[in-house]
């Protein structure tokens, strides 16, 4: 049994090495897409060329880049932080294979994860599109309104106070919780599961993620402030004061953008 033991644990070690290795690996593919995407904006006119819409130009392959566009970023921005999500599903499935039950790959529950934040970049991409029609994005996808960019500010700095954003808070910083209240057998259930803890994780950032209008779409030092903020809020202790003090700034710099434009 002693034997047995040490195998298992030998195997859970290899597979949690494999794992982190697989999650950095996405982590870092999606990270250099972005930076191809940004030094291709950069090396091009204010007609954008082929790969990023100008705001009179939005056909239906341009928006299916933009698409595209939104969701390696929310990979790269997410996956981080669903990380111990992630772990603690591996590591109950491949127990479970060990001891000859049904093995579920951690694919499928990544697969539902992301599937809520597929939608989320649809719903972006159109916003995108709506927002470049109105003239309230530059060519570089920043905020040409002061107003549209305060409003933005100050609800994100609000919703940091909201009830929802501390539940939904709540269920993201317990993983190891949430999948023992949710657990759903086999492949569709896995995918179910990783659907939920999306939802949640959805609830508790969509408005961070809509900052990126007022910084610049593909501002990446916005991108990487906004991932490391995510993570701390998710990992760290004192999750209601990080929220706190970050919708306190929010709110400031938003009332600033709407009455001290100039400042900004």
């Amino acid at each position: 049994m002693e034997i047995r033991s040490n195998t298992v644990e030998s195997l859970l070690k290899q597979d949690r090495l494999i794992l982190y290795s697989g999650l950095l690996l996405i982590a870092a593919l999606a990270w250099a897409y972005m930076f191809y995407l940004d030094n291709e904006m950069k090396n091009m006119d204010m007609s954008m060329g082929q790969l990023m819409p100008s705001m009179q130009m939005w056909d239906f392959k341009k928006f299916v880049l933009m698409f595209v566009m939104w969701f390696v970023m929310m990979v790269a921005m997410m996956l981080p932080s669903t990380a111990p999500a992630a772990i603690i599903f591996a590591k109950v499935y491949r127990k479970r294979k060990s001891e000859g039950e049904p093995f579920v790959p951690l694919g499928v529950f990544l697969v539902g994860y992301f599937t809520i934040w597929a939608g989320f970049s649809l719903a972006a991409t159109t916003t995108q599109w709506l927002l470049h029609k109105a003239a309230l994005l530059s060519p570089m996808m920043v905020s040409t309104s002061p107003v549209l960019g305060g409003i933005l500010l100050l609800a994100a700095g609000l919703f940091q106070f909201t009830p929802l954003k501390n539940a939904c808070l709540t269920r993201c910083r317990n993983p190891l919780d949430f999948l023992i209240s949710q657990w759903r057998e086999g492949n569709y259930g896995a995918y179910i599961m990783g659907i939920k803890i999306g939802y949640f994780c959805v609830g508790c950032c969509w408005i961070l993620m809509a900052l990126l209008f007022v910084a610049g779409v593909m501002n990446l030092l916005w991108v990487a402030i906004i991932t490391l903020f995510v993570l701390i809020e998710k990992v760290l202790p004192y999750p209601i004061w990080t929220s706190r003090v970050a919708g306190v700034l929010l709110v400031i710099w938003g009332l600033l953008m709407l009455f001290k434009p100039s400042i900004i």
